[in-house]
């Protein structure tokens, strides 16, 4: 924003509160790239309008699905969560009213005006005498309106318009980097399901077994204090280590990755492959592609040995070989004892001893099972 507009937005206040003013639009617009807590950003936006504009409270109401009402997404005072539950028609009230006509307006005193909708002062005891609201919207679609409450000194003008039209297009920008987010990671949730279908058909008894993987391997990483963002790469790698399989009956598939025959030693480098690019499992490819090293460094397809493996597949090669006990156990088996059996004897040749330990632990605190 231009000193000049800071300065009329603020009705003609000093170069200092100019800056302030600039510093906190700025810190606002910051934080849309730092969190993702849409609720958080709201509230800053609503209690930068408060400070900024010298009001009592402030209100954030959003557009509802249906496009016919709109909602309080954010509302400030001591009985502001009243409010939560109940809509305004768009058309109604002075806030109905701006989302209908996507104009600014100034009420300085509400008792002459006769959109007003008492009956939200009525639900949280608060008194509104005087108000300012503005628009919100997003590449010509509404997303809802912004205002702020009873001035403490003055009244609002015109001039104060162009300051919370501001804060409000920070607020829609908010709204619908949340929005994408959350349509992303549904999309994505929705995506990894169908490939968790799909691994399970690639092998005989592989049912539950990519879930599995991930929660055990998640277990065992957590044990060993693993940071959060491994954590999460062991989810990823967990689940889709051997979609690899998928390629196996796939003409297709492995001409593309330029591969003429398989072999059950290739499934780790073709999951590597068939995954990619994809930005968010990249830390995941290190642990899917060397989760059948040994910690003696006979394994494959490295031969790498000891703490060269990277630890997320120290985790994931001792979580297949419990896997592949489940899947080719004996029934009435005690899988417990056979799979604490295995981690022994494979400690310090085939798995990570302090894997293993983490593996114990485990077991004893989930009741033997994972």
């Amino acid at each position: 924003m231009a000193k000049n507009n800071v300065s009329a937005a603020v009705g003609g206040t000093d170069a200092k509160m100019d800056v302030n003013t600039a510093l906190e639009l700025f810190s606002i617009a910051g934080s849309l790239n730092s969190t993702i807590d849409l609720d958080f950003l709201l509230q800053k936006i609503g209690a930068a309008a408060e400070h900024l504009l010298d009001s009592e409270a402030s209100a954030i109401m959003l557009v509802t699905d249906d496009r016919k009402h709109l909602y309080f997404k954010v509302a400030s005072g001591e009985k502001a969560q009243a409010l939560k539950t109940m809509t305004l028609p768009i058309g109604q009230g002075i806030g109905g009213w701006v989302a209908l006509h996507r104009k600014p307006e100034v009420v300085n005193d509400t008792r002459t005006d006769p959109r007003f909708a008492g009956k939200f002062d009525q639900a949280s005891g608060f008194v509104t005498k005087s108000l300012l609201c503005v628009p919100m919207e997003y590449r010509g679609e509404l997303v809802g309106v912004v205002e702020v409450l009873n001035k403490h000194s003055g009244s609002y003008t015109p001039e104060h318009i162009g300051l919370l039209s501001s804060l409000a297009s920070l607020a829609s920008v908010a709204i619908i980097n949340a929005k994408v987010i959350s349509e992303q990671k549904n999309f994505f949730s929705h995506i990894m399901e169908l490939l968790v279908g799909v691994i399970e058909t690639t092998k005989v008894n592989m049912s539950e077994h990519p879930v599995r993987s991930a929660k055990l391997a998640c277990a065992v990483g957590r044990a060993l204090g693993v940071e959060e963002y491994e954590y999460r790469m062991l989810y990823y790698a967990g689940i889709l280590h051997d979609v690899g399989y998928v390629a196996f009956k796939n003409q297709r598939l492995l001409s593309d990755l330029g591969i003429m025959s398989v072999s059950e030693e290739m499934h780790p480098l073709l999951s590597v492959k068939m995954l990619e690019g994809i930005k968010m499992l990249e830390g995941a490819l290190p642990y899917i592609q060397h989760h059948h090293e040994r910690f003696d460094g006979a394994g494959y397809p490295a031969k790498l040995k000891g703490e060269a493996i990277p630890l997320g597949a120290r985790i994931l090669g001792l979580v297949e070989s419990m896997e592949e006990l489940r899947r080719i156990g004996v029934p009435g088996e005690d899988l417990e004892e056979r799979s604490l059996q295995e981690a022994e004897d494979g400690k310090g040749t085939r798995f990570d001893p302090a894997v293993v330990e983490a593996f114990i632990a485990v077991l004893s605190n989930q009741g033997g099972t994972w």
